[in-house]
């Protein structure tokens, strides 16, 4: 066995002379577990809401999404995209158009985003479990066509989600200028009719401008015939969405961007990382601060070992060796308090997952989730680990070379 790591194990485990040594190897112990159990709970709190709201946005974002590296449309029946059809481990092909519109009824008005989209579109989602009303998801039938609005977008317009009258959709005509005298004369006029569902995917960004409706009907009323803006793709089961990303983007080239559910989101996830890491600074900073508690232990226990390290020095030991076992018992102790908190960072993460310990509010319902989400990452507690142990043998290193010399000295 290592022999400064053999003196700072007994070190550690042993009473002292003095009880209050004991006692501050303790809260120093604990302080560093505090510290630790604080950081993996609240990283696992950080990918819990992550992962809720990727699964609010898995209703209406599709698993991979192909739209042009520049402007806003692109050729539906383009080569590269017609070999997209055939690709075995794509399950449903969606070719979607959306650009922004004006809706007007019963002397109401707002800017809506039209989202023309294909009749595979329900298999491409989980549009179905955000639907309400008592409609089905229906585009078109016969002459008429549909359009399912978004909770909030019908409150803007006061409309129930069986409106009976047609909303009027209005969109600039390609490449005419409006006409100052007349608006009207220089805007494409379409109707749509309710399917009596509306959609609340509890997203503003969806539930407030949205409009789902048939793609014909978008072509239609933006001038786009043969165009779309996306082509929206659910994976076949089993298929790697990694691999599955690589392989369309290496066929398809510069001229498409692939895109995943968190890229599409991007602007959101990446708030929620900012977050997660400003989190983490002002708790391994904590973790620094706890690691005092440390030093002061350390110190206590070099003035109270001065006669053992006479002792070693008397055997054979040199400065070197000293100065290790000081260290490692520093180490040691980090070493521990990272454990301990380590487990009871994830017994609390367990405990919250199963119970839902900590909640949001007295009264059910009153929010998406009752109580916090946790999601606990593999890659999340070695980081924790890692941080915890780099901070706290930093943090013993120069006290433990300056107290050794100062104390242990003949």
């Amino acid at each position: 066995m290592n022999f400064p790591f053999y003196i700072a194990s007994r070190y550690l485990l042993s009473k002292k002379s003095h009880n209050a040594i004991n006692i501050i190897s303790g809260v120093s112990v604990c302080g560093v577990a505090i510290a630790t159990a604080a950081l993996v709970c609240i990283l696992s709190v950080f990918n819990g809401f992550q992962d809720m709201v990727a699964g609010l946005f898995t209703a209406f974002d599709p698993e991979l999404k192909v739209v042009p590296a520049e402007g806003k449309f692109m050729l539906a029946d383009a080569e590269e995209l017609k070999e997209l059809r055939e690709n075995a481990d794509i399950a449903v092909y969606t070719e979607t158009l959306e650009d922004a519109a004006l809706l007007m009824i019963n002397n109401r008005q707002a800017m809506a985003t039209v989202k023309g989209v294909e009749e595979n579109f329900e298999q491409l989602t989980d549009i179905d479990g955000i639907l309400f009303g008592e409609g089905v998801f229906e585009l078109q039938a016969d002459v008429l066509d549909y359009g399912i609005l978004g909770g909030n977008l019908l409150m803007r317009l006061g409309l129930p989600a069986d409106f009976s009258s047609p909303i009027q959709v209005y969109a600039p005509r390609k490449g005419e200028r409006m006409d100052l005298t007349d608006p009207t004369a220089s805007l494409n006029q379409e109707e749509l009719f309710s399917p009596k569902v509306g959609f609340m995917v509890k997203q503003k960004k969806y539930d407030a401008s949205y409009v789902i409706t048939n793609l014909a009907f978008a072509r239609r009323l933006f001038d786009r015939k043969g165009y779309v803006s996306a082509i929206e793709l659910k994976l076949a089961d089993g298929a790697s969405l990694s691999a599955v990303k690589s392989q369309i983007k290496k066929a398809l080239g510069d001229k498409y961007v692939v895109l995943d559910r968190y890229e599409q989101q991007e602007d959101t996830f990446k708030i929620m990382q900012i977050e997660k890491l400003i989190s983490y600074i002002f708790l391994t900073f904590i973790l620094a601060i706890a690691c005092f508690n440390v030093i002061g232990s350390l110190s206590m226990l070099i003035i109270d070992k001065k006669k053992d390290v006479m002792m070693l020095r008397n055997l054979g030991a040199n400065e070197q060796q000293i100065r290790s076992i000081f260290m490692m018992e520093g180490r040691l102790i980090c070493l521990l308090g990272a454990v301990i908190g380590i487990v009871c960072g994830l017994a609390l993460c367990f405990l919250q997952q199963e119970f839902g310990l900590i909640r949001f509010g007295d009264g059910e319902g009153s929010y998406i989730i009752d109580a916090y989400p946790v999601s606990v990452h593999v890659t999340d507690v070695l980081l924790v680990l890692l941080t915890v142990v780099a901070v706290g043998f930093l943090s013993v290193w120069y006290p433990v070379h300056y107290l050794s010399k100062k104390y242990t000295r003949n």
